[in-house]
């Protein structure tokens, strides 16, 4: 595998084996990312869960309260009144059948967060073969499915995201951009660990937060010391 000079140069920065403490991380990881554009840091965390249970599922949504730094396309299935709310609140795509019927035609994906009132489901229940995969089929848990259309739509602009437990039992979530600096990234991070903290399973034994990494979009993996999280 090629691997740039600026990656390598980043790669000297770090020391393989050692296990960060989550502020050194968090400045290393704006140091590595070396990169003409700015670029996104992300966070991986193992857990000591098995996604195949019912009761081990690690899943929720949080507002980060820097933001992602990403500008985000948000569609709505309502209808009425909640339609209207929604195109108020900033909404870029707001209908019902017939946004299904596009989507379903057209293959089309030009939004980055799907919200849907509880009446819609009904309705909108046949694109989860479409959606799902994406992770973009609204969920009750991951608060896109309400009848506060006008909260969501903003809390989707202002950055929250949603955490969930992929088949490895790891979860991926965006923190921010390099240029927010390693001080906003680490209230977003703190911010995003302590939910997934807060949402373990009753069922989960032994060590909960397996491993920890952080990531801009081009550089490398920096481990975080799990014992300092939280």
């Amino acid at each position: 595998m090629f691997k740039s000079k600026k990656y390598k140069d980043s790669i000297k920065l770090i020391e393989k084996s050692k296990l960060y403490d989550p502020s050194e991380a968090l400045g290393l990881v704006c140091q590595t990312s070396k990169a003409k554009f700015d670029e996104t840091i992300e966070v991986h965390v193992r857990l000591g869960v098995d996604s195949r249970h019912a009761d081990q599922q690690v899943r929720g949504a949080i507002v980060l309260p820097h933001g992602t730094g990403k500008s985000v396309r948000v569609l709505v299935f309502a209808k009425g009144d909640r339609a209207d709310q929604a195109r108020a609140a900033g909404a870029e795509f707001v209908g019902d059948a017939d946004l299904v019927e596009k989507i379903q035609k057209e293959n089309w994906f030009d939004y980055d967060v799907v919200i849907a009132t509880p009446d819609m489901m009904g309705t909108i229940g046949r694109l989860g073969r479409v959606l799902g995969p994406k992770g973009l089929m609204p969920n009750p848990k991951a608060g896109t499915v309400t009848m506060d259309v006008a909260k969501a739509v903003q809390e989707a602009k202002a950055g929250k995201i949603e955490y969930r437990l992929d088949k490895t039992n790891i979860i991926h979530c965006p923190i921010g951009k390099a240029s927010f600096g390693a001080e906003k990234l680490g209230e977003n991070f703190d911010t995003l660990l302590g939910a997934i903290i807060k949402a373990k399973p009753a069922a989960a034994k032994g060590q909960y937060i397996k491993s920890c990494v952080l990531a801009s979009t081009m550089g490398p993996g920096i481990k975080v010391n799990p014992g300092r999280i939280g």
